[in-house]
């Protein structure tokens, strides 16, 4: 028999699908608490990622038995994520998607990831900047930020060009080669306001390519098809480069309330935590492990 439940639900058949008045229904769908979307002004509901929201919210989410995070890129995060998914084995998904900070929110918060990494500026204003870019989103009232790590952010460079670009006005030379990153990560605002401190249009640069992680702007300058760009001095050290230090920022994991308990969540923060997790850290190079696990923010 097939099933005569559309892919696509609407009020009414969503209503009886969970036994409940449509009233309840627009309620749902207007606070954010269950996934929807509109078309042509007219509320619809995916029915898997409705079966996926009954699933989490049952026992608040103890039960379920994978934890996709979105978001920034950092290459401790993603050691982590793999050692974790190699323990885990068969027993649980962990997975972990490059995205940038500003898309990775949005899909925690339309309920596609579970948790979300995100840096947004130097370390010591993140208790500020951060929390104002998780209010922008509606969904944010049920969200925390976690504190992960705090981290070294500049310039990656070649060895050979490491003095040269020490001074601003030589890096932004016509001719030095810039890889930067899409709109929307971490990394980007930060060249962008590297940029203003220099008094420099970001659409100025001799940009080369766009790329979309950590590793990939490290990549086209060893391979030699950019000459800089913004990043890690974890991302800089894996590939054999130099790293302009500028400052030290807050890399924070956004999770929501009923994700938080899921035991997944907690063996990442153990790990990371833990003295293999502690050396890894060390031996990738760049890390300030002191305040892990603290708890930023909650919405009121």
């Amino acid at each position: 028999m097939s099933d005569p439940l559309p892919p696509f639900m609407n009020v009414r058949q969503l209503a009886e699908y969970l036994h409940l008045n449509e009233k309840k229904v627009y309620a749902l769908a207007a606070e954010g608490g269950i996934p929807a979307t509109k078309a042509t002004g007219k509320w619809l509901f995916p029915r898997a990622l409705v079966d996926r929201w009954l699933l989490d919210t049952a026992h608040g989410g103890l039960m379920a038995d994978r934890l996709i995070i979105s978001g920034s890129d950092d290459p401790l995060l993603q050691a982590t994520a793999n050692r974790l998914t190699q323990r885990l084995k068969t027993q649980a998904v962990f997975s972990y998607t490059v995205t940038g900070t500003k898309l990775g929110l949005e899909l925690l918060a339309q309920g596609s990831s579970d948790a979300c990494a995100i840096h947004w500026g130097r370390a010591e204003e993140s208790g500020v900047r951060h929390p104002a870019l998780l209010q922008q989103y509606s969904a944010s009232k049920d969200w925390l930020l976690v504190h992960l790590f705090k981290r070294q952010q500049g310039l990656i460079v070649r060895h050979v060009d490491y003095e040269r670009y020490q001074d601003p006005k030589e890096a932004l030379l016509f001719q030095t080669r810039w890889v930067i990153r899409q709109e929307g990560a971490g990394s980007q605002r930060f060249l962008g306001e590297w940029l203003a401190k220099q008094g420099y249009p970001m659409g100025q640069l001799s940009q080369t390519q766009v790329a979309f992680s950590e590793r990939e702007v490290a990549s086209l300058i060893a391979k030699g098809e950019a000459d800089i760009g913004p990043g890690t001095y974890s991302a800089a050290k894996e590939f054999g480069l130099d790293f302009i230090e500028v400052c030290e920022e807050s890399f924070d994991l956004v999770i929501p309330r009923k994700v938080y308990f899921r035991r997944l969540v907690q063996q990442l923060f153990e790990y990371v935590q833990s003295p293999e997790g502690i050396a890894l850290a060390q031996r990738l190079e760049g890390y300030n492990l002191s305040q892990c696990g603290k708890l930023i923010w909650c919405a009121e």
